[in-house]
């Protein structure tokens, strides 16, 4: 099957709500009874919820599996190229046979009520999970928790990350009542691993799990991790272990990388042989495309100056931006370190000043590329149309607001003003141009945090700023 014919199945599938999120579980659970309910056939999962992480947790999760053997399912979203990365099956993305044979039963199943994407591709999974052997199966959480369509199965193992401000268009805006939302998938006496949280989110899930008798493993209380030369230290009552750096770049990742070992000691509770050797090759071996990620080939690269390095990062709210902003300072503490340019964009959902200011004082900003670089593209930089560079330091929120560009699209790359599922953003560090040849082209690091729909086009966006 080709990806030529899953796109218009999928194409039918996004018409058949008239909403893209609905939050309730009435219509997911409607549709596993049609299709013989396969959430009850997984093998045993690890679900995960959370605001930032949660995708890196599930590939550490799934590294240090397979490391030790296991056979291991994995459902995450969004995707970044191909639906296909949605859905792993047994350590491999589903191939288009499996996929358009699921979706095409579930569709039929369905019988043209309304359902949401989301909802109708998670059952499908679900149902590929159900029809192919694996010994435990990773699953994410799409949106909030409580009354997300994968908040159907009862996990071994739930696990949840920093809790932060995103979808608050969906979620609410109080951080309590995001954390409640995440703390719904808690479960009745399945232990939950719990990353850095606030004091505020780490209360309300405290109180959830409290009335579930669920135990409690939270950073911090029940488990510590250090940062040491060589990657970190994990320690809890009953496992102390030296571990190197995870293979994901930026100081977060260590976060992340220990609340996957704390969740590998619940699995081991759980029975399950997963030794301190497959935890140390999985931190090595993890593999997260678009995660402070440095390309090394592709056209983008290619658009580069020689020694100029291109890396791709998927962050859109002001934890992101924090995170980001630690990377930013550790780059400039490089030897002759190099100016850092941000050029971004961001849906209107998005808090665009909240992952600003973090990034402030490490960002400057170079010309606009030229209106006529795409007939379906355009840019606008963090300064007035035509107007010289700026630092971003020296904007006020209302200049962010008022300064003739919406603070949520300051630099836009996609068709008209639809990112699709892409937020855009690209950090550059520019090498200051070598004033004994002033033709000499510049060396530059850019950070592109982007829809990958879209690469076609951030090769025309990075040729203009090149210039």
């Amino acid at each position: 099957m080709a990806p030529a014919m899953i796109d218009p199945l999928l194409e039918r599938l996004t018409r058949l709500h008239p909403k893209l999120i609905d939050f309730e579980l009435g219509r997911t659970e409607r549709l596993l009874a049609a299709v013989g309910s396969p959430h009850l056939k997984l093998p045993p999962v690890v679900h995960v919820a959370g605001t930032n992480g949660k995708g890196s947790l599930v590939a550490y999760l799934r590294a240090m599996a397979e490391a030790a053997g296991y056979r291991v399912h994995v459902y995450t979203s969004p995707h970044l190229v191909r639906f296909n990365e949605r859905i792993r099956v047994a350590g491999r993305l589903i191939d288009d046979d499996m996929l358009d044979a699921v979706l095409t039963e579930c569709e039929q199943a369905n019988q043209e009520q309304p359902i949401t994407f989301f909802e109708i591709t998670t059952v499908a999974a679900f149902l590929a999970f159900a029809r192919v052997p694996a010994d435990l199966a990773v699953i994410e959480v799409g949106m909030g928790g409580r009354l997300d369509s994968t908040n159907v199965a009862t996990p071994v193992v739930s696990a949840i990350t920093p809790i932060g401000y995103d979808h608050t268009g969906f979620l609410g805006d109080k951080l309590e009542g995001i954390a409640a939302e995440k703390a719904g998938i808690l479960k009745h006496a399945v232990p939950a691993v719990i990353g850095r949280q606030r004091e505020v989110s780490s209360k309300v899930i405290a109180d959830e799990a409290a009335k579930l008798a669920a135990p409690l493993f939270r950073m911090g209380r029940e488990w510590q991790v250090t940062p040491t030369p060589g990657g970190f230290r994990y320690d809890s009552d009953f496992l102390g272990l030296d571990l190197p750096a995870p293979a994901l770049v930026g100081a977060h990742q260590i976060d992340n990388a220990a609340t996957a070992v704390a969740c590998i000691e619940r699995l081991r509770a759980a029975q399950f042989r997963i030794g301190d050797a497959a935890i140390a090759k999985g931190l090595a071996s993890v593999d997260w495309p678009a995660r402070l990620q440095k390309l090394s080939h592709g056209p983008l690269v290619e658009a580069l100056p020689p020694g100029g390095e291109l890396w791709l990062d998927g962050g859109h709210n002001e934890d992101c931006g924090i995170a980001l902003a630690r990377q930013a300072a550790e780059w400039a503490k490089e030897p002759a370190a190099l100016p850092l340019y941000l050029i971004y964009g961001m849906l209107t959902t998005k808090d665009a000043v909240g992952f600003l200011r973090p990034l402030a004082r490490h960002a400057a900003f170079g010309q606009p590329a030229r209106a006529d670089a795409h007939p379906d593209l355009w840019l606008a930089l963090r300064c007035r149309r035509g107007a010289g560079p700026q630092r971003l330091s020296a904007l006020t929120d209302d200049q962010l607001a008022n300064d003739g560009v919406d603070p949520a699209h300051q630099l836009l790359l996609g068709l008209g003003a639809n990112l699709g599922r892409g937020d855009l953003a690209v950090l550059e560090q520019q090498q200051r141009r070598n004033r004994a040849d002033v033709v000499a082209r510049r060396r530059r690091r850019v950070l592109v945090d982007i829809d990958l729909h879209h690469l076609e086009l951030a090769v025309h966006l990075l040729g203009d700023v090149l210039q």
